[in-house]
């Protein structure tokens, strides 16, 4: 945690002056493409909430900034593999996996309210009858509906499948029903009484609360994960090369912190900038990835 406290500290130091400039990765004023995961309830939706920051990175970097949002998690790691993204806004499980299979590295990891860390959690509705893990893995929840997010989800997926794995369960023989869907539509269905339970975390319940979209004592929260590293800025291995381009995007995403007060549509309400990290901030994602079977050893 020292890194991050004085990457912190360090955002206060950044100015509003540093000149343009341009990488040798690519070629010179082509444009950049920034891929993003889908955070909002539909992608017109995203692409207005994330096409700000794209602007601000555009004018800081000094080239065009292409904003793409990608609808799945696992989807968007692919992309920053294949070259199709140069610079990722993505999950943390994403983020593993293309780093794992395609060396894309970490850069930079958002704040929200503050801190770089979030939750995992599993929810129901009042009227299930389940008021703990312990009732959803046990006889009171073999036979229920559940639904995860995508399987490039961290939240909606490999954490609460660790879960689920250390209690010795498989979701596909305990529930009678598993779905595997967005996180918007998880808390939706939920609520509704559609689903008993699902997977999601407290960036996003909080979200749809705020919005309207779901009611706080429809959403009943029966367990919730150890502290997870929040979503990462990613580049591709080709561009993580260019030490001076990183540096450049570090600089502009420490920027967004103290911009915010004058310019707060630069991210969604309750995230308050990012802050300089490594890899080695995501190594618990990348456990859970390992002790699951998603990931094997590397050699």
């Amino acid at each position: 945690m020292n890194l991050i406290r004085r990457s912190m500290v360090a955002a206060a130091a950044v100015t509003l002056s540093a000149p343009l400039w341009s990488t040798p990765v690519l070629a010179q004023g082509a444009p950049l493409k920034f891929g993003v995961g889908m955070f909002q309830p539909d992608r017109e939706k995203n692409d207005a909430t994330y096409r700000p920051l794209a602007q601000h990175l555009s004018a800081r970097l000094g080239r065009p900034v292409e904003l793409r949002t990608v609808d799945s998690w696992e989807g968007l790691a692919k992309s920053l593999a294949n070259g199709e993204t140069d610079i990722a806004l993505m999950g943390p499980w994403g983020y593993v996996l293309a780093h794992h299979f395609a060396d894309a590295q970490v850069v930079s990891t958002i704040l929200y309210q503050g801190k770089p860390e979030y939750f995992a959690m599993i929810v129901t509705h009042p009227e299930s009858g389940l008021n703990s893990a312990q009732d959803l893995i046990g006889p009171k929840g073999k036979g229920r509906t559940f639904a995860f997010g995508d399987k490039g989800s961290t939240s909606g997926y490999l954490i609460p499948l660790h879960f689920f794995m250390q209690q010795g369960i498989d979701p596909e023989k305990h529930f009678s029903r598993v779905l595997y869907t967005k996180h918007q539509a998880i808390q939706t269905q939920v609520t509704a009484g559609q689903l008993d339970a699902g997977a999601d975390y407290n960036r996003n319940r909080t979200a749809m609360i705020d919005q309207g979209l779901i009611r706080a004592e429809r959403s009943k929260i029966i367990w919730q994960s150890a502290p997870l590293p929040n979503d990462a800025v990613a580049v591709s291995a080709a561009l993580y090369k260019d030490k001076a381009f990183v540096k450049r995007v570090q600089e502009a995403l420490l920027e967004v912190g103290p911009l915010l007060k004058r310019q707060p549509q630069l991210l969604p309400a309750n995230y308050t900038g990012f802050v300089n990290t490594d890899n080695a901030f995501y190594k618990p994602i990348r456990d859970a990835g390992l002790a699951t079977g998603k990931l094997t050893p590397r050699q």
